[in-house]
């Protein structure tokens, strides 16, 4: 069973930039949907960055559109997430996950039990 490890989370200033990363034991992410998810309290996970390479599609929530992108090693084992220019919107736990769906206005998360702790990004004004 996949098990996501998240890091890379921090407290940074308004103007900021992090670098996410994401990978499990063992696991190649081969040529499946994934995506970042970022979850707030009191609201639900939602997509921030997804891609799904068979297509070369990616989606972007429109927050962070320009200043979010997305990578990966070569050998596709760790993913990443860097975002810059944060802003205090940006804080939440994030999390990377496979995409059940995406279109031009969201992406989903397939259902599994392969989340992992997720990684707190705080962004200070």
């Amino acid at each position: 069973e996949v098990q996501f490890v998240e890091s890379g989370g921090g407290v940074v200033p308004a103007g900021g930039s992090l670098r996410l990363s994401c990978s499990a034991p063992g696991f190649t992410f081969g040529a499946d949907a994934v995506g970042w998810f970022r979850q707030t309290p009191g609201k639900e996970r939602e997509g921030v960055l997804c891609i799904d390479p068979k297509y070369d599609y990616q989606y972007y929530h429109n927050s962070v559109a320009g200043r979010f992108t997305f990578s990966e090693d070569i050998g596709r084992s760790t993913l990443y997430l860097d975002m810059y220019d944060l802003e205090p919107e940006d804080t939440g736990s994030y999390y990377c996950g496979f995409v059940w769906r995406m279109d031009g206005s969201s992406c989903y998360a397939a259902d599994g039990n392969y989340w992992g702790k997720g990684t707190l990004v705080t962004v200070s004004s």
